[in-house]
């Protein structure tokens, strides 16, 4: 009986969630989406705190528990409300939660709403030729020079750098600490002098990444976020984000990725026996991911994502790829081609997998970006089942001193 009524209880909307529904109902009602401009209807629903309700107020947040969130998602889904994370994925995902954690209040007034809006583009400058999954041995340098910071290095799989005012940059500030502890973060102007992108092409023919190269460029002192030598610390901000932005969604059941295959699989007729056990086995795999990443956002208590957001991240991968396997096979000879061809194009989105061969080449990525599948492993075996870590022989050696 406990059980019952501990469930009851659970399952009454308390005071911050009607707050919060009233809210997103308001904003539908004032501002509807198929009557204003994208950026006005996500500038409004900044305004209303409806942006990441977990923020303070002014902030794009109401002061409120993160799982609310999802209740602005219910109220908005089928309207054509726009989404700020589909416009401005980076930037929503983890450039706002970075500099709401460790900017200053007037970064944090400067950078949040136009990022919101997507009228400013964000983009995250981490690996390098030379670190990739081991990010912290990056070898980009910032050296001061007064009141700016003079940067000069390569990143590399920058995504949507092409379309970014904003990059979010980590770079070396003293050789002489050990690799982890020598780093600094900084916001970056992606059209300032010394600031150069270069494109990417990927196997779908298109260029959302790209090279980044910065040729002595500067960059204000007061564009940092954190203490000089406190990158590291900043970025696992970002780190921890990206890996929920990616991996962490929650769609509606049936919706998302498993859509392509369930489509496809209708396209053909319907084909029982083994091709039906297919679907049904990636059909059952998405549902118990997507549940599990609406348990991790029911639980999490902070704003700041804890390595739960790994095994969302980890699973994803795997399962895009299954799913599209799927889908291309259904689709027979068809499958082999793009619909549009390969056009070498530079995309004004990233992560298109509107149609399954895009998706089944696009999804190639996901076990790589935002941090390798074996190294979500790692995070995992370590931070949650308490493993032993890996041999580590350069982690207190000053990076000058690590060879390469």
């Amino acid at each position: 009986m406990t059980d019952v009524l501990d469930a009851t209880a659970d399952a009454t909307p308390d005071t911050d969630e009607l707050r919060v529904r009233e809210a997103a109902e308001t904003l539908l009602a004032d501002h509807p989406p198929r009557e204003v401009s994208p950026e006005a209807f996500l500038g409004a629903q900044f305004d209303a705190g409806l942006a990441w309700v977990h923020f303070d107020e002014g902030h794009g947040g109401l002061g409120v528990k993160p799982k609310l969130q999802k209740v602005v998602h219910e109220v908005l889904r089928g309207t054509g409300a726009p989404s700020s994370a589909a416009r401005n994925p980076i930037g929503h995902g983890m450039g706002a939660p970075t500099v709401y954690t460790h900017g200053s209040e007037d970064q944090r007034q400067r950078y949040l709403r136009p990022l919101f809006t997507g009228e400013e583009i964000w983009c995250q400058m981490f690996s390098e030729p030379g670190a990739g999954s081991d990010v912290a041995s990056l070898s980009t340098r910032a050296v001061r020079d007064g009141d700016e910071w003079i940067v000069n290095g390569q990143k590399v799989w920058t995504t949507v750098a092409h379309l970014s005012r904003w990059g979010m940059l980590v770079a070396r500030t003293d050789s002489e600490q050990p690799k982890h502890k020598g780093m600094t973060y900084f916001v970056v102007d992606m059209h300032g002098p010394g600031v150069e992108v270069r494109p990417l092409y990927q196997i779908t023919g298109e260029a959302e990444f790209n090279e980044v190269y910065f040729t002595d460029a500067r960059v204000p002192d007061a564009e940092r976020l954190g203490e000089v030598g406190e990158g590291w610390r900043v970025a696992i901000t970002t780190l921890m984000n990206e890996r929920v932005s990616i991996g962490g969604g929650i769609p509606a059941r049936g919706s998302g990725m498993i859509e392509l295959a369930v489509t496809a699989w209708e396209e053909a007729g319907r084909p029982g026996g083994a091709v039906k056990d297919r679907l049904v086995q990636v059909w059952i795999r998405a549902e118990v991911l997507r549940l599990t990443n609406w348990r991790a956002s029911q639980t999490r208590s902070l704003g700041t994502p804890g390595p739960e957001g790994s095994i969302g991240k980890s699973a994803m991968a795997e399962l895009n790829k299954a799913i599209t396997e799927l889908a291309v096979d259904l689709k027979g000879p068809e499958g082999m081609l793009l619909p549009d061809g390969y056009p070498m194009s530079r995309p004004k989105t990233a992560m298109d997998v509107s149609n399954a061969p895009k998706a089944f080449l696009r999804c190639r990525a996901n076990s790589i970006e935002g941090g390798t599948t074996e190294i979500m492993k790692n995070i995992l075996g370590e931070r949650v089942l308490g493993l032993p870590g890996d041999v580590r022989v350069d982690k207190e050696l000053p990076w000058s001193q690590v060879p390469r």
